[in-house]
């Protein structure tokens, strides 16, 4: 170990989860800063696979866990300030403390970051949103590392962000953080819209077991919950995976589940939903790293 890089092989990713599932990495590396971080990157080889996890709540690892280098980076870059008119969050941000933050500033719109259970570099690299609004909406710039531990600032011109999907100018690079153009409104109004967007996900989503949020994007002019429901689906279970009884959209863990379990009942839900409604869901969350052999 050294100072603000902690290195561990073998280390069991479930703890890193939202679902609380997944097997080993072969060598995992929390990282502090930005120093950090391009240490880590300098230290692995140029053909190991760099695997990147937050909060990890929109994925879920499988079984035999990942090969290669997984950096977990929710201990890192916390950065959140206004420079100019924009609001400037690095990628260890928890998504809800942006909104929050944006409302202490005065600024209107970025409310429903409140309800997105993930930090700012996830939301980036899925264009995640909810409530009606996404993440690229309001970004201006944003900050970027590849590989050699290189910086780089890129327009937002140089993406092409689409529904919980963005394309990539370059690859092998991540995101460190990103300034966002929010406007000027009524911070009030605003903190009082995060309160209740905030009640309103308490009582429809089961935030009180493990899960990753919503599992699957909504089809054009329809919503997956409904349609899970309406396949008689609310409840049913796999192992110790089980689709929510309380939001339709969410699988929960029960406790004892597999990263097996949860894979094996998504595969079901579409299968179902297909052959009833003819709709192919496909699914939010990132499938990542090897079942168990």
């Amino acid at each position: 170990m050294t100072a603000n890089l902690t290195l561990m092989h073998h280390a069991p990713l479930a703890r890193y989860t939202s679902w609380r599932v997944g097997g080993p990495a072969d060598t995992l590396v929390k990282v502090e800063s930005l120093a950090a971080l391009q240490q880590c990157l300098a230290d692995v080889p140029a053909d190991e696979p760099i695997t990147f996890i937050g909060l990890g709540s929109n994925v879920l690892i499988r079984d035999g866990g990942i090969r290669g280098t997984v950096v977990v980076m929710h201990q890192a870059l916390q950065t959140l300030e206004m420079q100019g008119a924009l609001i400037y969050a690095e990628s260890g941000v928890t998504c809800a403390k942006l909104a929050r933050f944006a409302a202490s500033q005065q600024r209107e719109g970025a409310e429903f970051m409140a309800g997105i259970p993930g930090t700012v570099g996830g939301a980036l690299a899925m264009n995640a949103g909810c409530y009606g609004g996404e993440t690229w909406q309001w970004v201006h710039q944003v900050l970027t590392i590849n590989r050699a531990g290189e910086v780089h600032i890129r327009d937002r011109a140089a993406f092409s962000p689409s529904y919980r999907h963005v394309t990539w100018p370059v690859a092998d690079e991540w995101f460190l953080g990103a300034w966002f153009a929010v406007p000027a409104g009524d911070g009030a109004a605003s903190a009082e819209k995060i309160k209740q967007l905030l009640a309103k996900r308490l009582a429809s989503q089961p935030l009180n077991m493990p899960s990753a949020g919503s599992t699957f994007r909504n089809p054009e002019g329809d919503f997956a919950a409904r349609l899970i429901e309406a396949s008689g689906l609310k409840g049913f279970q796999i192992g110790g995976a089980q689709v929510s009884e309380k939001h339709a959209n969410f699988i929960v863990n029960l406790g004892n589940a597999t990263a097996a379990d949860i894979e094996q009942l998504i595969a079901h839900i579409k299968q179902t939903v297909w052959q009833q409604h003819g709709v192919t869901l496909i699914q939010e969350v990132k499938v990542i790293g090897e079942a168990c052999s």
